[in-house]
């Protein structure tokens, strides 16, 4: 199974037993949207919804955090994925949130996973049929968590990493927020930087349509921010969202799969200790 699949790809393969398909939409706290209430008007036929702060860690004041291997095996148990199901993650927007839920359960070790390339834009563009209502329940399924740790990093990887300057970190984040000319969309918390990161803006693996682009230009654009395979990288954003998409381009592109730092900006700018630089 790719990491990207395309919409002539799922719709011929939607109904098959061993496939889910799951809307994994998360908006921004300045987005006056709710991803649930969306789905709920519209949604691929059979899909349910992946609520990404719920599936998350909550024991921590950090949004979304990735969850324990023991919440985790419950969760997507009760979602009803196992060891043989395949699974493919979409979003409304195209491809903004979905490469979370493929983090995620990559990060628990299930490999049979992908995201809708042009997520469910694309899917309506092409006027491809949905549904609405609430999702059908599916019958719970034993998961069985493989933790992954190398695909995870913790603030003190990366304030390791910094110091001793033994990864890159790439920021995912729009280039305004990244330089410090252009607010956090969390009140309260400062934009800018970690030192030596460099900014790879997640829209910027996207075409006009908000599909991937090819790994070739991927490829390109990372080698312009110095991510050519020589170095391990970590990827970060705001939250540990849109740095998936990163994830996922690396590996589209054939490059060294990262580390997600999953607190992301949201976590170090609020640290008094962490160093923070801005562009001006």
């Amino acid at each position: 199974m790719q990491d990207l699949v395309s919409t002539e790809w799922l719709a011929a393969e939607l109904g098959a037993p061993d496939l889910l398909v799951f809307d994994a939409t998360k908006y921004l706290p300045n987005e006056p949207k709710d991803g649930l209430a969306e789905f709920e008007r519209a949604h691929l036929p059979g899909a349910g919804f992946f609520d990404i702060d719920a599936v998350a860690d909550p024991e921590t004041d950090l949004p979304h955090m990735a969850p324990t291997p023991g919440r985790a095996a419950r969760q997507f148990g009760a979602l009803g994925i196992g060891k043989d199901s395949r699974v493919v993650f979409y979003d409304q927007k195209g491809l903004a949130s979905a490469a979370r839920g493929w983090w995620l359960l990559r990060l628990f070790g299930h490999e049979k996973v992908a995201v809708l390339d042009g997520g469910l834009p694309k899917w309506l563009a092409e006027g491809r049929a949905t549904e609405s209502g609430p999702a059908r329940a599916r019958p719970a399924q034993a998961f069985r968590p493989d933790l992954i740790a190398r695909r995870l990093a913790g603030i003190g990887d990366v304030k390791r990493a910094i110091a001793e300057r033994s990864a890159l970190i790439l920021d995912a984040r729009p280039k305004g927020r990244f330089d410090g000319t252009a607010p956090e969309p969390r009140p309260g918390l400062p934009s800018g930087h970690m030192p030596g990161a460099a900014s790879v803006p997640a829209s910027e693996m996207l075409a006009a349509d908000q599909t991937m682009l090819p790994p070739e230009a991927l490829r390109a654009r990372f080698a312009a921010a110095g991510a050519d395979g020589g170095r391990p990288l970590v990827t970060s954003c705001g939250t540990g969202v849109t740095a998936c998409i990163l994830a996922l381009g690396l590996v589209r592109a054939g490059l060294p799969e990262p580390a997600v730092y999953d607190g992301s900006w949201t976590e170090w700018a609020a640290r008094p200790e962490t160093p923070k630089e801005t562009t001006r």
